[in-house]
């Protein structure tokens, strides 16, 4: 070996330490955790990563505080009802903080509700909750708007007469029917081939946004922008999408009357115009451009697709489906569709919506926090500036607060009387400050759009379905890794 090689590899080899020992230091202020790997970290290891599949192992073996690593980057996780519930409620701000998510920053430029920029984020969260209530959100206008949207559901299931469908785009376009006629100020025809193009792209960038090839593009940067990959796809659709919305805003700018807006982006324009001389300028029509879009995927995929999961576990349950449309017929009748107002008077279906809501088991690695100081929590020392992920799947499972976690059960949502009982274990929007803005249009929409179908359809599954663990099976369905294939048979008329 002559002495070039071998001060190459003595150079490589101290490296090597060094990063070895900078991580043993930084693992020692930290939660205990499985031993990461110099560089990649904890990222390549099956038995840690994606924590959905591995956080109940994880926390039996490290407690409910634990520590894994994303390359370089210490990731603190929290599982349980306790843990969580006190890190999201009990110390909000100290948790508060977001971490920069580069393929979000890559895609957003910083604008838009999704700013890295605290101040920015809050204003325009704060603008877009009131606005969406000015147009009725968790308002009876908003659940005209859902009931009417899930009628035309309704119709365009009864024209298959029977014949197998696959659910995913028609619920996609049914959904985002509704946020459109906020954002947009109209709705899109089911045959709207150019839409079905955008629903496509949208749901898409979701599903990259989620997966492995994700975490490692956040996790490596640098690297992965200058390599080809999924993620080029990705962000090059989301490109032609933003193009759709700045289309629609200069359509809106040319017909503009500030005295009566008509939408989301009537109500944008209007603010920015008062806002243009303002340094901070934080109504920037490139600001628009992604507020609306953040609203568009989030209003439109999330719930879509968590429809579809409600279909698939009551195909596999149909005594529990059974059941719903009994209280349905009993409740509302034939003449006319369910409403919100009905829910009340629907202890068991309201039940059944909430422990599917628990069952489904949401990947969060993604959307993490960060601490805003240092915090001993629990006995644990957290640096400032510390990416947290609370596991919103571990508080709906936590056997600490339900009689049969791992089991889809209404009973968990109902008293000895058979009435609805709330749950403070139950997350699915998560909590505190970041949590998630639609959550009163969401609900709506999950109980409307469910009941709307299963009074006027029974729902089956076309095709045997091996798969005996229901999870697994749904995130095949959801990657459309294999097809989610379902019979609506139309429900006899009731005399």
């Amino acid at each position: 070996m002559d002495a070039g090689l071998a001060g190459v590899l003595v150079t490589l080899l101290s490296i090597l330490c060094f990063l070895f020992w900078r991580s043993n230091m930084k693992r020692s202020q930290l939660p205990p955790g499985p031993t990461p790997c110099p560089i990649l970290g904890n990222l390549w290891q099956k038995d840690v990563l994606p924590l959905y599949k591995n956080y109940q192992k994880l926390s039996s073996r490290y407690g409910p505080i634990f520590t894994v690593w994303l390359g370089p980057k210490p990731v603190v996780v929290l599982c349980g009802y306790e843990a969580v519930k006190d890190a999201l409620l009990g110390h909000s701000e100290e948790f508060g903080g977001r971490p920069e998510i580069p393929l979000l920053t890559e895609l957003s430029n910083d604008y838009g509700i999704v700013s890295n920029n605290e101040k920015k984020w809050r204003e325009l969260r704060r603008f877009t909750l009131s606005t969406l209530r000015d147009f009725g959100m968790g308002k009876s206008s908003m659940s005209q708007r859902v009931q009417e949207e899930a009628q035309h559901l309704v119709e365009r299931l009864a024209k298959l007469e029977g014949n197998a469908f696959e659910p995913m785009t028609m619920f996609r376009h049914a959904v985002s029917n509704v946020i459109c006629s906020v954002v947009f100020g109209s709705r899109y025809s089911y045959s709207d081939t150019a839409f079905l193009e955008l629903l496509d792209m949208i749901g898409n960038y979701i599903s990259f946004f989620v997966s492995p090839v994700a975490m490692v593009y956040n996790t490596f940067p640098s690297i992965m922008l200058r390599l080809p990959g999924p993620h080029k796809k990705s962000l090059a659709e989301c490109e032609k999408l933003k193009d759709y919305i700045r289309e629609r805003v200069e359509l809106h700018k040319q017909t503009l009357d500030p005295s009566c807006p008509r939408d989301y982006i009537d109500c944008f324009l209007t603010r920015g115009e008062k806002d243009k001389l303002s340094p901070e300028n934080m109504y920037s029509d490139e600001d628009l451009v992604m507020s609306v879009f953040d609203l568009f995927g989030a209003g439109t995929v999330t719930t879509s697709n968590t429809l579809v999961f409600f279909l698939l576990i009551l195909a596999k349950h149909p005594h529990i489906q059974a059941k719903v449309q009994e209280e349905i017929k009993a409740v509302v009748g034939a003449g006319r569709a369910p409403s919100t107002e009905d829910r009340l008077r629907m202890p068991y279906t309201n039940a059944v919506v909430h422990e599917l809501q628990r069952y489904h088991n949401n990947r969060t690695e993604n959307f993490p926090r960060m601490t805003t100081q240092d915090i001993v929590f629990k006995g644990h020392t957290i640096p400032k500036d510390t990416v947290v992920i609370p596991v919103l799947s571990s508080v709906h499972t936590d056997p600490t607060q339900w009689e049969n976690p791992n089991e889809f059960n209404p009973g968990h949502f109902l008293d000895g009387n058979g009435e609805f009982r709330k749950r403070e274990a139950f997350m699915p929007f998560s909590a505190g400050k970041r949590m998630c803005p639609g959550e009163a249009l969401a609900r709506m929409e999950l109980f409307l759009f469910l009941t709307n179908l299963l009074q006027s359809f029974t729902f089956q599954l076309d095709g045997d379905y091996e798969e005996t663990d229901l999870s697994s099976l749904w995130f095949k369905i959801e990657a459309r890794a294999i097809p989610g294939k379902f019979l609506a048979i139309r429900r006899p008329a009731s005399p």
